[in-house]
């Protein structure tokens, strides 16, 4: 069983279907947040988890960064998961986590990376959206996709209801995508 950091900025669901459907693959060991109120850092409480939360506020990226890599050694970090972390990674930290980060990311990656990505689906008129996981790298949404799951666009979808069904499918597919990468390391 490997530990498992998970690095949230809001509310944690994603967090709570990976903690939710820990296997014995991964053991979650420590929930990091940017946001120092964030609501996920509840649920990990709730479930036992250690938590570390520092608002990044103030720090030069890397500098904050290393702060966390700190935290993750300290707790035998063995791979992170991005969960609606919602800030830009320094380069060192990507390298020294190379292979070990992934991320969810709520559209079908390489369409639509970073924001907004429901939105831009429906102005773009897919016909379908989802969620990706992939392995984090330098580039912003770039990594290797590891797992995808599909919804299909209806025609009186609004931004908010495609968020709400493509949701559903990321707390299926996150954790089985954490579960198959840890088996590798």
């Amino acid at each position: 069983m490997k530990n498992v950091a998970v690095l949230i900025s809001g509310r944690g669901s994603n967090l709570k279907a990976l903690i939710d459907a820990e296997q014995d693959a991964y053991r979650i060991a420590l929930v990091v947040s940017n946001v120092e109120d964030a609501g996920g850092l509840a649920i990990a409480r709730d479930a036992g988890i250690a938590t570390f939360a520092l608002a990044h506020k103030g720090y030069a990226r890397a500098d904050f960064d290393d702060i966390v890599d700190e935290h993750l050694r300290a707790h035998a970090i063995e791979a992170v998961a991005l969960a609606g972390y919602m800030r830009i990674l320094s380069p060192g930290f990507v390298a020294r986590w190379s292979g070990r980060m992934i991320n969810i990311h709520p559209s079908l990656l390489p369409l639509h990376k970073g924001l907004h990505t429901h939105e831009r689906a429906i102005a773009a008129g897919d016909a379908e959206a989802g969620c990706s996981v992939h392995l984090v790298t330098a580039g912003l949404d770039e990594g290797p996709v590891l797992a995808q799951a599909r919804v299909p666009i209806l025609p009186n979808d609004s931004a908010d209801t495609l968020a709400a069904r493509v949701l559903v499918e990321e707390h299926r597919l996150y954790p089985r995508a954490l579960a198959d990468l840890v088996r590798t390391l």
